[in-house]
């Protein structure tokens, strides 16, 4: 991880949990937590956090979705192998939701052109499909968050109610043994909820960075999960957590 990506890391965290500790950054980062230190006296410098006792503090008053722009472009290479991974669980004749995730998008523009029902919250996952004529495209109405093309709030969830589909992918902010998954936004959070209640099987799709991160709204215990697609290999406790909850396990290919 290059000292940008890495000071990227470092204040995505903080704003999605609002403080964090050296030695959790540490771990997460891969290096000591004499360098974590330094990255956050750098940091505080640059106006993006402020360090507190043992950790630092986010400067957001309120936690926000990372913008789809600044998204699409993080961790891009793990987000379209584990996409390529998630095509292969979709089939002909099918009814499936694809949230307003990067890595959704990214399924979405692959798919084939195949007899399908697409559920989606994502105006660029229906922009990727529009030409696909074999594809029946739902999009939810509700409020359009400019952050993150998509669209939430009560309306969105109200129409959830209507439709039952066979799978759901999903990704998320944060991925915790105890915490489980968790959104920096709350509304995304509610939606994803009530697509999970509305799913037969629920495929979480979720890159490395993601792992042991807490974000502000909980979705949904791991439990939740019948299939998660990563791009790399778990760690030892979230390995076995999936294990405990016999969660099937995708580590993507190149």
């Amino acid at each position: 991880m290059l000292v940008e990506e890495r000071y990227q890391r470092i204040v995505t965290l903080v704003n999605e949990r609002g403080s964090i500790r050296v030695s959790e950054l540490s771990q997460i980062c891969d290096v000591t937590e004499e360098t974590i230190r330094r990255d956050l006296a750098k940091l505080e410098k640059m106006k993006r956090l402020v360090r507190s006792h043992g950790g630092a503090v986010s400067i957001l008053q309120t936690p926000t979705e990372v913008p789809y722009t600044t998204r699409e472009v993080m961790n891009a290479e793990a987000k379209k192998k584990i996409a390529k991974e998630a095509l292969a669980l979709i089939h002909e004749g099918e009814r499936i939701f694809l949230d307003a995730s990067t890595t959704a998008w990214y399924t979405a523009s692959s798919l084939p052109n195949l007899p399908l029902t697409v559920l989606t919250n994502s105006v660029k996952v229906t922009m990727a499909l529009a030409e696909k004529d074999q594809i029946e495209v739902i999009s939810l109405g509700g409020h359009l968050t400019h952050n993150s093309l998509s669209f939430v709030g009560p309306l969105a969830e109200r129409s959830l109610e209507t439709y039952y589909v066979n799978k759901a992918f999903l990704s998320c902010q944060g991925v915790h043994t105890d915490r489980g998954l968790s959104d920096s936004n709350e509304n995304q959070a509610r939606l994803k909820q009530k697509v999970i209640s509305s799913s037969e099987h629920v495929v979480l799709m979720a890159d490395s960075s993601k792992m042991g991160v807490k974000a502000f709204t909980k979705i949904a215990d791991l439990h939740s999960v019948h299939t998660f697609v990563t791009d790399q290999e778990l760690s030892a406790d979230i390995e076995a957590k999936l294990n405990e909850l016999t969660i099937e396990t995708i580590i993507a290919k190149a």
